[in-house]
């Protein structure tokens, strides 16, 4: 018995798991305590909608650094004859409604517009930007941020996709509204 209780004592490398082998037999109380260490894990949510949220929002990010960089690039320019020159190489058509509209609001494009635009993009890519790493590493703050941030934009696009309606923007506040439902699910499942 005392040989088997100072085996147990030598390979155990916790004092107090070689006090726990001490006692009155040492491998009785060390399976014991074996048992009790071996707890159920809790089973966290599901990770894949998480992932997808979090590569939705860093995609936003990247496309709205695009457009950033973009407006910065034709601050010092003439947008008019660069535009003009797109449409051709593209071969769109400037007569067609949708383009037409689209060309008439850049050409009235002030400098400052274009600052305010780049401005603008740059701040919501670089909340997109945090909201999208926090959630990659799973935080629970990022989780409440994202909740927080979505929810606090979905008046707008409601007020958006009432005034001028596209299916665009209707995907995009089912797919807002969707991202809001499950993480509040997610946080308060915990």
């Amino acid at each position: 018995m005392a040989k088997r209780t100072r085996a147990i004592a030598i390979l155990l490398p916790s004092r107090s798991l070689r006090t726990l082998a001490g006692g009155y037999d040492g491998t009785m109380a060390l399976r014991q305590h074996s048992r009790k260490s071996v707890a159920k894990p809790r089973s966290r949510p599901s990770s894949g909608p998480l992932l997808l949220i979090a590569i939705f929002k860093l995609v936003k990010a990247l496309l709205l650094i695009a457009v950033g960089i973009g407006a910065l690039k034709f601050l010092h320019r003439d947008l008019s004859a660069t535009v003009l020159h797109w449409t051709r190489v593209l071969r769109v058509d400037p007569d067609n409604r949708f383009i037409h509209a689209a060309l008439a609001k850049l050409f009235h494009a002030t400098p400052r517009q274009l600052r305010e635009l780049s401005i603008g993009t740059f701040l919501y890519a670089g909340l997109f930007s945090i909201e999208g790493v926090g959630l990659l590493l799973r935080k629970r703050w990022a989780e409440y941020m994202t909740i927080v941030t979505t929810g606090g934009l979905i008046p707008l696009e409601v007020f958006e996709l009432t005034r001028h309606f596209s299916t665009a923007k209707l995907v995009i506040l089912f797919v807002n509204v969707a991202i809001v439902i499950y993480l509040a699910k997610r946080v308060r499942s915990r």
